[in-house]
């Protein structure tokens, strides 16, 4: 006999998505590879999906709608996609992601920590798992933003991805965070960005003083009709701004704040001696 899991569906948003799944699947009088033939994956991705091991995708999401009849009605699965994805993230962020997917450029600058775009997993982990550790998040939620983060990072590896140009305080690479395997890791990432063709990164030293031009973070992203987008965040809610009027200031200053930082080359440098240990 098959050992069924029993679902929990009340434990977090993509368990009581997974368990939605299992229902409407079970109400078709499927089984779990019948669903897959359909969707067009495997059954152990159906499975993994069911049971929230794996978090579901908004093209998952959609085809599930198509397939099993859910398409524009309350019990959506994008809808509870949409529903999930506000759960895991700070108000207003999810408009940006949004406008990010279809970016032609993308343009970061961060302070402190390494932008999430280009934090390996267990980087991300260790700051996802300090906000658990702090209450202000689940540890499940948690778990949905690394997933979530990973998600956003396939766009840098496909067919014709963004150019993504990032900008780093020094205190990004000075920062230890995770441990010193983790951190090892995640400044050798770092260097291997480098590398792509779609990236650009420079250091933001100390030693530019009072001639950086931000403190705060800038995101700023040029969408495929030349219109730029910008986003900056509180602790409590996210802000996207469309009105050029308030982002061609940001861009200007990322432009002069780019030929106060240190070149690819000297960023690599410093970031080297960073994972040796070196000042």
């Amino acid at each position: 006999m098959v050992n069924i899991k029993e679902l929990q569906p009340e434990s977090s948003l993509r368990a009581a998505y997974g368990a939605r799944l299992r229902r409407a699947r079970e109400s078709w009088g499927w089984r779990q590879e019948d669903l897959s033939e359909r969707i067009g994956c495997s059954s152990q991705h159906i499975s993994a999906v069911e049971t929230a091991r794996k978090p579901p995708t908004l093209s998952f999401s959609r085809k599930a709608d198509q397939v099993l009849g859910t398409k524009g009605t309350k019990d959506s699965f994008e809808r509870a996609w949409h529903e999930m994805r506000h759960g895991i993230l700070l108000e207003g962020f999810p408009e940006y992601v949004d406008y990010e997917e279809r970016a032609v450029e993308i343009r970061l600058f961060q302070i402190g920590i390494v932008p999430g775009l280009l934090q390996t997993p267990e980087y991300a982990q260790a700051l996802a798992d300090a906000d658990a550790g702090r209450g202000s998040i689940t540890q499940q939620q948690a778990n949905e933003r690394v997933a979530f983060l990973a998600e956003r990072q396939e766009r840098l590896t496909r067919e014709r991805p963004p150019m993504l140009l990032v900008v780093m305080d020094e205190s990004c690479i000075r920062r230890p965070v995770g441990g010193r395997e983790v951190m090892d890791a995640q400044l050798r990432r770092l260097v291997e960005f480098t590398r792509m063709p779609n990236s650009v990164l420079q250091i933001a030293p100390y030693a530019i003083g009072e001639r950086r031009t931000f403190n705060l973070p800038v995101n700023l992203l040029t969408l495929p009709d030349r219109s730029m987008v910008s986003y900056a965040e509180s602790h409590a809610q996210g802000h996207v701004d469309r009105e050029s009027s308030s982002v061609l200031p940001l861009l200007t200053g990322y432009h002069q704040l780019q030929g106060e930082c240190l070149s690819q080359a000297d960023s690599v440098a410093m970031i080297e001696q960073a994972r040796k240990g070196s000042p």
